[in-house]
């Protein structure tokens, strides 16, 4: 898994400048991933083209759903015999023969990038960029040679870099990084033995009764959690294993234990270090260091623009940093007022029980309407396919979140369980659109499944 890594790139679209005051592109795209290639593929829909892959591609999103899918084939695997199915035991999982299926698919990817990019005459600069003022990009290769490029508008769309904590002794040395319990679950699904060090709470910034759940059921599945705890320092053995040193806020004491491989999973920083901002006064947030944008993705300077995970108050989505370039693209050449709406945007963490959401988490609601305003609709279920395998269903858990009042809008749907991004992708549409609890009852259910279960909501926290 660490071997899938790529640079963000810069693309490149436009035609010459009949003159010295043109700038030699219409439009520079900085950063190969989601968003800036969004922002550039419609350009070349509509303008004539298409159009890397980023963090997504290469080291998020679809080698993290992969290799999430091969975990849940092994449980599958398990499963299988109380249907009928002979299966030999044990099992085993070969993680090299994994890991070469999915970078073979990412390669591909990448593959097929380019060539579309050439395809469509579209120029590709694999460089690292830099503002000389704010119309021109200093472009740098692996091998030293420079670039300088103009433009009449410039997208800034490089993206987050995973946060080493570098205080931390030897983290930089012997860590690698990744997503903390979406990997912890897979690993352990695969068969790996893995320990999850946790200071505080766990999917922050998600509704903390349904993280809880995920991990009430990832302990139960075998992943081992260190709660309240506080990695110290890392030291490498005469046996090449890794001794990580370790404090327990809650008791006081200092602990260590050794592993194979130590993964820092602490959150992401804009990678926006060398595009040297400060000196065409693009602004970015001190603290987080993220771009400032205004709701047309604006920065301080009229003509640079910025999308996705580097830009301060939007969510770190691979679908938000897409449609945000679609609609910013439009925008700027195809005569469109449209902004991006950042309500209700749905998304799922894929643990071995997955868990989607969109809208409010019941601490938000409460915090914005008051506790008397809000009802919560909830329910455990049994998905049909774990009865006879006899799984346990205990984290099994819907939650709708609603206003307290005659039309009773829904404010959020939570649900874990399984294939909880397809639930939630569906339902997802009505929320956005308004949807109301009477409605959502006058909704047929499909049965036998899961997301049936969302239809037969009745019972309210409320009632006790």
């Amino acid at each position: 898994a660490a071997a899938l890594a790529a640079t963000a790139p810069a693309f490149l679209r436009g035609k010459a400048a009949g003159g010295s005051t043109r700038k030699e592109y219409d439009l520079l795209v900085i950063g190969g991933g989601s968003g800036g290639l969004a922002c550039l593929r419609w350009c070349m829909w509509n303008l004539g083209g298409w159009g890397l892959g980023g963090t997504c591609v290469n080291v998020g999103c679809i080698p993290k759903k992969l290799m999430h899918q091969a975990a849940l084939l092994g449980g599958a695997l398990k499963d299988a015999q109380h249907y009928g199915w002979s299966v030999a035991h044990p099992v085993h999982h070969n993680w090299s023969v994994m890991a070469q299926a999915v970078q073979n698919y990412v390669k591909s990817l990448n593959w097929g990038h380019r060539v579309q990019l050439q395809d469509k005459k579209v120029k590709y600069f694999n460089m690292k960029g830099s503002f000389s003022d704010s119309h021109t990009v200093c472009g740098i290769a692996k091998g030293g040679k420079e670039t300088t490029l103009t433009a009449e508008k410039i997208v800034i769309a490089t993206g987050g870099r995973p946060k080493y904590p570098t205080h931390i002794t030897g983290a930089l040395e012997y860590g690698i990084t990744n997503v903390s319990l979406e990997c912890a679950g897979f690993l352990t699904g695969i068969g790996l033995d893995t320990t999850v060090i946790m200071r505080s709470i766990p999917l922050r910034g998600f509704d903390q009764q349904m993280a809880s759940l995920v991990t009430e059921h990832m302990e139960s599945y075998g992943t081992k959690f260190l709660k309240k705890c506080v990695p110290a320092k890392v030291e490498k053995l005469e046996s090449s294993r890794l001794q990580v040193t370790w404090k327990n806020t809650e008791l006081g004491t200092e602990e260590t234990d050794s592993f194979d491989t130590v993964m820092w999973a602490v959150g992401r920083v804009p990678d926006i270090k060398t595009l040297n901002l400060d000196s065409v006064g693009v602004k970015t947030n001190s603290e987080t260091g993220k771009i400032i944008v205004d709701a047309s993705e604006a920065t301080s300077v009229p003509h640079i623009y910025a999308i996705g995970d580097i830009t301060e108050g939007r969510p770190e989505l691979t679908p938000t940093a897409i449609a945000a370039g679609k609609l910013l693209a439009r925008r700027l050449f195809g005569h469109s007022s449209e902004l991006m709406d950042y309500d209700n945007v749905p998304t799922t963490v894929f643990t071995p029980l997955e868990y989607g959401c969109v809208g409010l988490s019941e601490e938000k609601a409460v915090q914005c309407y008051g506790s008397d305003n809000v009802e919560v609709f909830h329910a455990y279920y049994k998905p049909l396919e774990f009865t006879v395998a006899e799984r346990d269903a205990a984290q099994c858990y819907i939650k709708m979140v609603c206003l307290r009042e005659r039309e009773q809008r829904i404010l959020g749907l939570h649900f874990i369980g399984p294939n909880a991004g397809e639930v939630i992708q569906g339902f997802a549409l009505g929320i956005k659109c308004g949807a109301t609890y009477p409605q959502l009852m006058k909704t047929i259910g499909i049965h036998p499944t899961c997301a049936e279960e969302i239809t037969k909501l009745h019972i309210t926290k409320r009632s006790g």
